[in-house]
């Protein structure tokens, strides 16, 4: 076997199987060939292989055999090499011939190497930072959008106000056309809220069930559609239904009523310490960020492709959940933004870099560092990840453990890694 660097983090290797070997892979493929044809005579995979090589010609048996060997005899070089391969190898083969060697070459995607900067010290450099403190109107707002969660609806016959739920049918057109995205029934929102154009809910105000009205509006300077930007547009509504929010007040029933809080004062209590933690996070994740800038910044590695078209997926995956979670489609969100997935793609290639050179980072300080999470750590976490899928039945066969495993002990790594940058 031989082995050579080539650009990008890839290897070529040039894998030589002897003909005598080689005649135990058409041996294999011929009973493989056999198996799945009626061969008069014969049982299925026991007909002798120069009966195969003449039921469907010694080309096709030959081809067959190179198949099975490159199949395992590449396996074995990339085992016995102690190669970390990744993705899946391009094949060719180079020589093939009956009675004579198979000859084959696999360029194939590694592991890159990354030289490191001194993370150490870039970690030092990083300032700590007190996280902000929690403010008595921090817990007020809270408080309140827990009381509007909590609210009852109650359907009304009375002119539309601010702060109803309402649902209606609209549509927007620009220059006598509808706009894409611009039309829905029943749709749902609350007055107010202000998450349509300036002015839009403003018309709302006064409708009645079953009242229709048109308006005109221009769209901000600032909208995120640049093509509708600073543009006039018309508006038709129809009011469908209108509903009264009716609060429940803030008091120490109330906080009864939302579990085990014997008071208001222990609700407020309760929400500080909640967000204190989440700023605890917020500030912890900030500097982490920094931390992890300052030494990519600096290190130098060899992104292979497959490692970037991975994180892409990886990034397209989430992103499509994410739209899912919105109630919509990811194709239909591309067609409201005049976006391919491509162009989507291409966009967040330098984004995906950062990404794949950020684990990198992680894995190499890991190793130098000896920052390894514990078997019973990971089995604790696995267990703890798998009790949320009790209820789901069949959880072995909706559950990838292997993946799962792997995805743990790489979070449980990567905390340990920080953590150890964060105490230095």
């Amino acid at each position: 076997m031989q082995i050579r660097k080539l650009p990008k983090s890839q290897l070529e290797i040039r894998i030589i199987v002897p003909a005598k070997e080689l005649e135990n892979f058409l041996d294999m493929a011929a009973e493989e060939l056999s198996k799945d044809t009626k061969i008069p005579g014969f049982r299925p995979g026991k007909a002798p292989r120069k009966i195969v090589e003449q039921q469907f010609g010694s080309e096709k048996v030959l081809a067959h055999a190179a198949q099975i060997a490159v199949k395992k005899t590449y396996a074995d070089s990339v085992t016995k090499s102690k190669i970390e391969a990744i993705g899946e190898p391009q094949i060719t083969v180079t020589k093939i011939a009956a009675g004579n060697d198979l000859e084959y070459k696999a360029v194939i995607s590694v592991m890159p190497e990354i030289t490191l900067c001194d993370y150490r010290k870039k970690s030092k450099a990083v300032e700590k930072s007190e996280p902000d403190e929690i403010k008595s109107e921090d817990i007020e707002k809270e408080l309140i959008n827990i009381q509007k969660r909590r609210a009852k609806l109650i359907t009304v016959s009375r002119e539309a106000r601010t702060g109803d739920r309402v649902e209606i049918d609209f549509e927007v057109l620009v220059d006598g056309k509808e706009i894409e995205g611009g039309k829905s029934r029943n749709h749902p929102l609350t007055i107010g809220e202000n998450y349509f154009i300036p002015g839009f809910e403003d018309n709302l105000v006064g409708m009645k069930e079953q009242d229709e009205k048109e308006f005109r509006l221009f769209f901000p300077s600032d909208y995120h559609k640049k093509e509708l930007s600073g543009k006039p547009a018309s508006f038709k509504v129809k009011m469908n239904l209108v509903q009264e929010k009716i609060l429940p007040e803030i008091n120490d029933e109330f906080a009864r009523n939302l579990g085990s809080f014997e008071s208001l004062e222990k609700l407020k209590s309760s929400i500080k310490e909640g967000l204190e933690m989440e700023q605890k996070k917020k500030n912890e994740e900030k500097r982490r960020g920094e931390i992890l800038e300052k030494i990519i910044a600096d290190c130098q590695v060899e992104i292979p492709d497959v490692l970037l078209e991975n994180e892409l997926e990886k990034m397209i995956a989430e992103f499509e959940h994410n739209i899912s979670a919105m109630g919509m489609k990811l194709d239909d969100y591309l067609v409201s933004i005049k976006k391919t997935r491509e162009e989507i793609r291409n966009g967040w290639k330098e984004n995906a870099k950062k990404r794949v050179k950020s684990a990198l980072a992680l894995q190499e300080i890991a190793k130098l560092e000896n920052l390894n999470p514990e078997s019973s750590e990971i089995k604790e976490e696995l267990n703890r990840t798998l009790s949320y899928f009790k209820n789901q039945g069949d959880m072995e066969k909706n559950v990838d453990m292997e993946r799962l495993y792997s995805y743990i002990k790489g979070v449980l790594t990567n905390e340990k890694v920080f953590n150890f940058l964060e105490s230095l």
